[in-house]
Order: C-alpha cells, then sequence, then structure tokens
C-alpha cells in the first residue's frame, strides 16, 4: 500500500537546511563555487543551490516567513544539477510549495520550476475551525466515499497547513482518515478543510493501492497491485504508471495499411475479493494474471536494474489485452496504442501466450521504438528482435520465480505438443529452430527478422555463459562457437547492462551487425574500462558469432 507523501522538513546540515532570507543573503557572500574542483556531488549542488536562492529570492516569492529544505537532488552526467526543495509558511508546511531550482555544471544558476507562483502572506496562522472538527469533517468524508461498507479501525489526523495550490494561499487543515473495511482492507481519505471557514477545499483517496494476488498459468501464485473502486478492485497498477490489463472479448483489430478503423477492447477486469484467477483457462482473468505479472515484473527490471521509469522512461504505464481473437497464436507490441496483445492460443500448437518471457519481449520492443528505433527490418530488424528476446530472458532472470526459473529458451511455457520443438527459440545454439542464423553472413539480413535476431541472440548466450556444454538453472545447453574459439561467459546481469547502454545510448535505427559490435564495445568501457575483462570477452564473443 502506498500512501500521498507527507510534506516534512530536514535538517540542511545534513540533507539541506532550512533557510531563510538571511541566511540564503549570507551565503551569498560565500566564495564563487565556479572555481570549485570537487567532484559534483549530493552536497555540492546544494550549496550552489543555497547561493541560487539568496540570489534569486525575491523572484522565487521567498521571505523571511518562508523555509525551504531539500526533498531531491539529481546531477545529470554533464554535471547540470536539479535541486528539488519543499516549503514551510511560518513553521507550517505549504502544500503547492515546492519547486525546483535548475543550475549549470558550473553551478550557476538556470531557472526554477515552481509548483505555484502564488505569493503567500497570512494575516494570522491560528486556526478558527478546531483540528477535533476538522478530523470529524473528514471521518464522514471517508465514509461518504465508502458508502453500504461497514468501517472499522476509524483514526483521523489533522494537521494545519498553508494550501497554496486551490487558488489564494490559505490557512488549511489537511485530514488523512484512515480504516478498514469488513474484508481487513484499508480504505483512506485525505480532506483538506478550510481553517477559517470550515469548508472543504478537496479531498481524495490516499490509499492509492491495493496488495492481491493472483493464480496465474505458469508463474504460480504471485503478488499484484491493484486499485480500489468502490466494492471491488480493478486490475490496474498506481505503483508502475497506471498499468493495466483489459479482456479483448476475442475480438480484432480491423485495421487497413496501418491505420485502425476500430479496436478490440481492453475491458479493465475487476474482482471482489482481490484474488485473482484460479490457473485454469476457464477463468478468463488467469491470462489477465499473467499479463499483469509478466508486466510488473518488466517495469521493475527497468527501473530496478537500468534506472528506467517505465517503457517510454515517463513513468506512464501501457496496457494489456488478453483474449485477443479466437484460437490466436501470436502476441505482439503496437506502438500506436502504447499497448500489448495476448492470444490464447489453439492448445495444440500453443497455450495462452502470457509467458514472463514473452511480456518482457513485448514490452521490450516498446523500450526499443522510444530508444534506438531499430528499423524492422534487414540486419536491424534482426537486431530489435533479438533486443526483445535479449530483455525478455533478463526479466524471467530478474522475476527469480520458482514456478518460472531463469533460463535461455523464449517461450518454453507456452508451446505444445503441436509446435514439436520444447521452445521458440534457443540462445545457445538459434539454429536448432530450424530457421535461425547462429552466426553471421552477409546474407543474414535477407532472413526474417526473427530468424536473423539469432546472431545477436548467440552472442548474449556466449557472453552469459560461455562456449560449450554446461548446465544452468537445470536446463543442458552446448553453445558452439563459429571460429572455434573458447568464450568465457561474465554473466548475465552484466550481459543486461551492456545491451541496454550500447541501446539506448549508441545505437540507431539504422545499427546492423558490425555496428551492434561497435555500441556494445562502447558501452562496455563506458561500465567497466577499455581493455576490461568484460570489455575484452564482449569482443571474444562477437568474432565468435563471426562479427568483427
Amino acid at each position: 500500500m502506498s500512501r500521498i507523501r507527507h510534506i516534512r522538513g530536514s535538517s540542511l546540515a545534513t540533507a539541506g537546511a532550512a533557510v531563510t532570507t538571511a541566511t540564503l543573503l549570507a551565503a551569498a557572500l560565500a566564495p564563487s563555487a565556479s572555481a570549485d574542483t570537487r567532484p559534483i556531488t549530493r552536497a555540492t549542488a546544494i550549496e550552489n543551490a543555497v547561493s541560487a536562492l539568496a540570489a534569486h529570492a525575491t523572484n522565487l516569492g521567498l521571505t523571511s516567513a518562508q523555509h525551504t529544505s531539500v526533498r531531491d537532488v539529481v546531477v545529470d552526467k554533464d554535471g547540470t544539477q536539479h535541486v528539488r526543495y519543499d516549503q514551510t509558511y511560518r513553521q507550517l508546511p505549504v502544500l503547492g510549495g515546492d519547486f525546483v531550482v535548475h543550475l549549470a555544471p558550473n553551478g550557476a544558476y538556470r531557472g526554477a520550476d515552481p509548483a505555484t507562483k502564488k505569493a503567500i502572506s497570512l494575516t494570522s496562522v491560528t486556526p478558527a475551525l478546531s483540528g477535533a472538527k476538522a478530523a470529524g469533517l473528514a471521518v464522514d468524508a471517508l465514509r461518504a466515499a465508502n458508502p453500504g461498507k461497514s468501517l472499522r479501525k476509524v483514526t483521523a489526523k489533522p494537521r494545519l497547513i498553508v494550501d497554496a495550490l486551490h487558488g489564494a494561499p490559505r490557512l488549511a487543515w489537511r485530514t488523512d482518515a484512515v480504516a478498514q473495511d469488513t474484508l481487513g482492507n484499508p480504505v483512506a481519505r485525505t480532506v483538506l478543510t478550510d481553517a477559517r471557514t470550515g469548508a472543504r477545499i478537496d479531498a481524495w483517496d490516499s490509499v492509492e493501492t491495493a496488495t492481491g494476488d493472483g493464480n496465474s498459468f505458469y508463474s504460480g501464485t504471485v503478488p499484484l497491485e491493484t486499485t480500489p473502486s468502490g466494492s471491488t478492485y480493478q486490475l490496474k497498477d498506481p505503483t508502475r504508471g497506471n498499468t493495466y490489463t483489459g479482456d479483448a472479448a476475442n475480438k480484432t483489430d480491423l485495421c487497413v495499411f496501418g491505420i485502425c478503423i476500430s479496436r478490440a477492447p481492453a475491458t479493465l477486469f475487476t474482482d471482489a475479493d482481490n484474488h485473482w484467477g484460479t490457473g485454469a483457462t476457464s477463468d478468463r482473468s488467469s491470462a489477465a494474471v499473467d499479463a499483469q505479472y509478466g508486466t510488473n515484473e518488466t517495469w521493475d527490471y527497468y527501473k530496478n536494474v537500468h534506472g528506467r521509469n517505465g517503457i517510454a522512461g515517463d513513468g506512464k504505464g501501457s496496457y494489456n489485452r488478453v483474449h485477443y481473437g479466437n484460437n490466436y497464436n501470436n502476441a505482439f507490441w503496437d506502438d500506436s496504442c502504447f499497448c500489448m496483445t495476448y492470444g490464447d492460443g489453439d492448445g495444440s500448437t500453443f497455450g495462452p501466450l502470457v509467458a514472463l518471457d514473452v511480456a518482457g519481449h513485448e514490452m521490450s520492443h516498446g523500450v526499443t521504438s522510444k530508444t534506438a528505433a531499430l528499423t524492422y527490418s534487414g540486419e536491424s530488424g534482426g537486431l530489435n528482435e533479438a533486443t526483445s528476446d535479449i530483455f525478455g530472458t533478463m526479466v524471467e532472470w530478474y522475476a527469480n520465480n520458482a514456478s518460472d526459473p531463469g533460463d535461455y529458451l523464449i517461450g518454453e511455457k507456452i508451446v505444445r505438443s503441436g509446435f514439436g520443438k520444447p521452445a521458440l527459440r534457443f540462445m545457445d545454439k538459434p539454429s536448432k529452430d530450424g530457421n535461425s542464423a547462429d552466426c553471421w553472413s552477409s546474407s543474414v539480413g535477407n532472413l526474417d527478422v526473427h530468424y536473423s535476431s539469432g546472431v545477436a541472440n548467440h552472442f548474449a548466450y556466449l557472453l552469459s555463459e560461455g562456449s560449450g556444454a554446461k548446465t544452468v538453472n537445470g536446463v543442458a545447453y552446448d553453445s558452439p562457437t563459429c571460429n572455434g574459439a573458447s568464450v568465457t561467459g561474465i554473466g548475465h546481469d552484466k550481459v543486461g547492462k551492456i545491451w541496454y547502454r550500447a541501446l539506448t545510448v549508441y545505437m540507431t535505427s539504422s545499427t546492423n551487425y558490425a555496428g551492434a559490435r561497435t555500441a556494445t564495445l562502447n558501452a562496455a568501457k563506458d561500465l567497466y574500462g577499455a581493455g576490461s575483462a568484460e570489455y575484452n570477452a564482449v569482443a571474444a564473443a562477437w568474432s565468435a558469432v563471426s562479427v568483427g
């Protein structure tokens, strides 16, 4: 469960002190930071921001009645600094008083982004309405927002603040009212009340998610963050950009020359008790559990491993459609709807195509489209597909799910006996699928992109695990090299980091295999140093698949 963050102060001696106009002016007399040769740390950025606030306090509307405290600091690679502040007015937190100061690498002031530009000047900070009365009004608002529910363990905590978000700044009570429903699930509401008139200013749900669970096809019982909605729950995750999963109702899109005249729906799944699916195809929400879980793990992989906040890097979630068409043997990512779509399979060739590595694969197409945008043809198309296979594999390893442990097989969970092979693709020896290329040649770009991807998949396996026969996580592999050399792996975690940096920093829409070699070598150099074991391993793995 997550809640709206409370405004709080901190000490600038450690994380950014309360700064009055007087102290700001004193700081302005300090020696210039432009001659400072120290690395730009959080503390350095805060020092620079203090000087900037001293010089620009008037423009920012800061007076002796206002104090600031640092909430966050971001230092870009080029040294540009962004210091985020909260503020108080006469020791009361200011809702809407936050702002970001932007500084050049040398500490020079570049500007600021305030949440609101309204000047704060109150005649008094003594409320006419008591805190107890504000608490009662908030409890009434909580009950009204949950009609028909018997609430227990109801509490309300009022805090006096200055509200600068809703019109002219005014004194207000911010009250967090919380309780439990009859199932033990938390409910909460934050209510803003005018501290003089008692009028309600605003109110919002402050329990934004509920933790449920789902019984999936392929990954066992998995946790799910959902959204309470009245007496039900929605399969929508506000902690991951409001990513959600909907039912396509076995309909399909009608698209002509890339223009969609109509689309299959994505009717949001809901559930009464927040326990989703049965793991059986007879329950339509079982496929939704797998799709949402795969989306969650992919989101977390990119955020926690690479610092990427969502597919587009903007914190916004995509959405899933399951039960697309009838017996549809495919899954696909569509940039135009920023969504993933999964078929149910025909039951003999494929089962529901909602496995974890498939989800990671599809979402990674979205990452590629927002970064290198590798053209979906020729060698760049093979690299596009390989990128999704590589990151789908990395997501599977990251999830560390006992029901679907990490491996170097693609789609092993979705294939059925009619497919005739134990997986869609095999990274250790791609040609085992009957079509993919193990080694680069001048004709590899003429292959279907799902088969030309074999060269990069083979590279990624060799770089992760090395050549020869071995068993990893219970799966037997035997990876040859195209030049007869022996390759030593560096582990899948490092491979994921190298490929991600290559994709997001060095690759472009036209990158071919030779370009991918250069891009990954540059990435390895950035991450581990030129001539490092990792750098040399990248070169050796590319040579082992006849690239370079």
